[in-house]
């Protein structure tokens, strides 16, 4: 028979998504998610396994709650031009707010160490591909009622927007100006046709 939890799980997985978040992966030592999620190595390795599951269960957490938002901003959005807009606001919210690490947890696991590991690397891959795919098949139907031109491409430009994503999270960690920042989105935007 199962024992049954004696700790908040919800609580503790927040916490260790919040400690994989600041430091990253490979800077996340055992100790610090243990101290991070208030628990013991017994109640971590059963529930958690390992500190590879404990990562993949904090992504699945990080993208069930602060990339929900930034997908239902996308998707609720009147027009797809407007959706990444609504995106990108989104994302300087989260650079705004003092409480957020100043990087996407999605963005710091590209990197070889996190890659490195097959299991997290399918992870990635999967979430990266999906965000673009979700966006091609919005810009698919916009384009096939005519509100995006001919000429526009769908299953090129989502994932240059996806690209240019990462790319402004890495930037954000050397200098951030919300106004400048915004601007080059904005130009962005507006020369893939957006």
């Amino acid at each position: 028979m199962a024992r049954a939890l004696e700790f908040d799980y919800a609580d503790a997985l927040e916490r260790a998504t919040r400690a994989f978040w600041r430091t990253g992966y490979v800077n996340t030592s055992l100790r610090d998610l243990l101290k991070a999620m208030g628990i013991g190595e017994g109640s971590f390795y059963n529930t958690m396994k390992s500190k590879k599951n404990a990562y993949i269960e904090c992504l699945k957490h990080y993208d069930a709650t602060v990339n929900l938002r930034r997908v239902e901003a996308f998707a609720s959005a009147p027009t797809a031009a407007l959706g990444v807009r609504a995106f990108f606001q989104t994302i300087f919210d989260c650079l705004d707010d003092p409480e957020a690490p100043r990087v996407c947890l999605t963005a710091s696991s590209l990197s070889p160490d996190v890659l490195a590991e097959p299991e997290l690397r399918r992870y990635i891959e999967e979430q990266v591909a999906g965000w673009a795919e979700q966006m091609a098949e919005r810009f698919a139907a916009e384009k096939e009622r005519g509100l995006l031109p001919e000429s526009f491409d769908p299953e090129v430009v989502a994932p240059i927007i996806v690209t240019y994503v990462q790319g402004l999270w890495r930037i954000a960690l050397v200098s951030y100006d919300r106004r400048r920042l915004q601007a080059q989105a904005e130009t962005f935007l507006k020369a893939l046709g957006l």
